[in-house]
């Protein structure tokens, strides 16, 4: 990877475990950092089962069958919406077809498992 760290998708709970994400997933996401030219700040990357549980205990976004927890999901921080559109350009640009949108993040995921082409918002 050109624009990242393994060590930047470690599960809080679990260092090292950056080395879970799905490898076509890391490679997707670096292109599209490559077309955005700006940087992607990852919040969260791989989850642990445990970690995953906390945040759905805590009430905030996350679902019990994350993509989180198979590496196949990060999570980018955006601080602004000129950031937000030129990050979502660069992941659709690139393939990616499933985006959730924060107030402060920009979900995107491979999950073969769920529907492609959708974009949904987290309240």
């Amino acid at each position: 990877m050109r624009h990242f760290k393994l060590r930047e998708f470690d599960s809080p709970d679990a260092p090292g475990s950056g080395r879970m994400m799905d490898p076509s997933f890391l490679r997707l996401l670096d292109e599209a950092r490559d077309c955005a030219s700006i940087p992607f700040r990852i919040s969260s990357g791989f989850r642990t089962v445990d970690y995953n549980r906390s945040l759905i205990e805590r009430g905030l976004p996350a679902s019990r069958n994350s993509s989180h927890l198979l590496g196949l999901a990060a999570d980018i921080e955006v601080t602004n919406s000129q950031e937000r559109f030129i990050i979502i350009d660069a992941l659709m640009e690139v393939g990616f077809t499933r985006l959730g949108i924060g107030k402060n993040f920009i979900h995107c995921d491979i999950d073969e498992m769920k529907p492609e082409n959708r974009i949904w918002t987290y309240v």
